[in-house]
């Protein structure tokens, strides 16, 4: 596939049908968080005065060489870095306590689905008048922009800049499907008859996990068959977790976990699944293009064995994929050096050499233009066998609902899922009840922070 056309692809995939505008409920501009829409730089952000040290909290693995590059280059702005668990596995709740105590970071990593949820708790800092940021739109992914601007052109602020994405695809372990006889299936009908065979074929194997603790994982399969979980008219909020379109993909997993096809017993990026990797006794993952870097850090051992194929539809012919997770670098509320952590975030997200870091040490598909035309991402992929994994990804992106709206309060959607799903997993609900309860949970949510909620 040629560049330009790579490009091009990634770039209509998932234009900012996504976006959260969010100008009904919190005010624009404002000093301070008591408005519930973060707070401002300040109307020029001016640059400090003297040597500045800023505080950054990531989970990226790999990220603490593109931050020595920058510290190496920019002698009078140093950064600090703080290794974290993912958002969900406790840097959010950690930020938030941070924010309440004011003793947040500078900077901290936050997913797209997250932002509404810490602008609305007034945990960002509006950087769109910091020099260089509202110059930078070009430079990124159109529909990431509109995720860090609401979708409001940058008239409501810009609240963060983009780092990465997150299209979906199946990884599949190709020598052992090989062996049985097997190709990368091209509907879940099919995904579910391969589970079958391979956990007849060898004990103790099987075809992935279902974990309990990536919430965000279980969207991505929402989002794949065009079951947005909130939907927005105006000031109103109607909450839509559990609809047919959700259920159908809740039951279906449902029937696999009660078959016990999927190990339930393996949480995500722990040492458990990556030995399961390791020992062939996982198989497959439904992941983002990101992943193909946690597998081949994480599996040395299984190095050429794996392959990357489309998501399983739900209709044969249908081209449609999920998006799970992409992030961005947001400057927090109460950061007395806006200036400087805006110019790091644009940084660490558009130049060349932090680009080519991220994305070969953190496995990051970046939502810079220009990272896409990075020669990584030409290039067949050794640890898959040499194929052009990148190119599967690209067409992913276009595959993507961009009608797929995030909730205001998603950090606490999530924790419904993943505490539902934990139950679930055990034998004590179905997931089926999991979205009900979300459903009704994530209703009162918005009701509590006196958003309007219709039926």
């Amino acid at each position: 596939m040629a560049v330009h056309k790579r490009v091009s692809i990634v770039r209509r995939g998932l234009i900012g049908g996504m976006a959260l505008t969010l100008t009904a409920l919190t005010a624009c501009g404002g000093g301070g968080s008591e408005d519930g829409a973060g707070s401002a730089a300040g109307a020029a952000c001016e640059p400090s005065s003297g040597k500045v040290t800023l505080d950054y909290w990531s989970w990226v693995p790999g990220m603490q060489k593109a931050v020595d590059v920058w510290n190496g280059e920019n002698p009078d702005i140093q950064v600090t870095l703080k290794t974290t668990p993912s958002g969900n596995a406790g840097t959010y709740q950690n930020l938030s306590n941070a924010l309440k105590a004011d003793k947040a970071p500078d900077l901290g990593q936050i997913e797209y689905d997250s932002l509404a949820s810490f602008r609305l708790k007034g945990g960002l800092t509006d950087i769109a008048k910091c020099a260089g940021v509202t110059e930078a739109e070009p430079k990124f992914v159109d529909w990431t922009w509109s995720q860090v601007d609401f979708g409001a052109d940058g008239k409501d602020g810009v609240w963060a800049v983009p780092q990465d994405t997150g299209p979906m695809a199946l990884f599949y372990r190709k020598d052992i499907f090989d062996k049985l006889g097997l190709t990368a299936p091209t509907t879940w009908e099919e995904y579910a008859a391969d589970a079958r065979k391979i956990k007849s074929a060898k004990k103790g194997q099987y075809i992935t996990h279902f974990s309990q603790t990536d919430p965000n994982w279980f969207t991505g399969l929402l989002w794949q068959n065009k079951a947005t979980m909130f939907e927005r008219d105006g000031e109103n909020w109607k909450v839509s977790v559990d609809r047919p379109e959700s259920r159908q993909v809740a039951d279906y997993w449902q029937k696999l976990i009660d078959e016990k096809l999927v190990a339930t017993d393996l949480q995500g990026f722990s040492p458990a699944l990556y030995k399961a990797w390791n020992d062939d006794e996982v198989v497959t993952w439904i992941s983002a293009a990101w992943g193909y870097s946690t597998i081949r850090d994480n599996a040395k051992s299984t190095a050429g064995k794996w392959a990357v194929a489309p998501m399983p539809q739900w209709e044969k012919g249908r081209k449609q994929a999920g998006n799970w997770g992409g992030s961005t670098t947001a400057v927090l509320a109460g950061s007395k050096h806006p200036a400087e952590a805006a110019k790091f975030a644009l940084w660490l997200n558009s130049d060349a050499k932090a680009l080519e870091i991220l994305n070969r040490e953190g496995g990051l598909y970046p939502a810079a233009k220009d990272g896409l035309t990075m020669p990584a991402l030409q290039q067949p992929v050794d640890f898959y066998g040499k194929q052009e994994i990148f190119d599967v990804f690209a067409e992913a992106s276009a595959d993507v609902d961009t009608e797929f709206t995030w909730g205001p309060t998603m950090t606490d959607t999530y924790r419904f899922l993943s505490d539902g799903t934990a139950k679930a997993t055990g034998g004590g609900s179905t997931l089926g009840d999991v979205l009900k309860d979300t459903d009704a949970q994530s209703a009162d949510s918005l009701r509590k922070q006196s958003l309007k909620v219709t039926d």
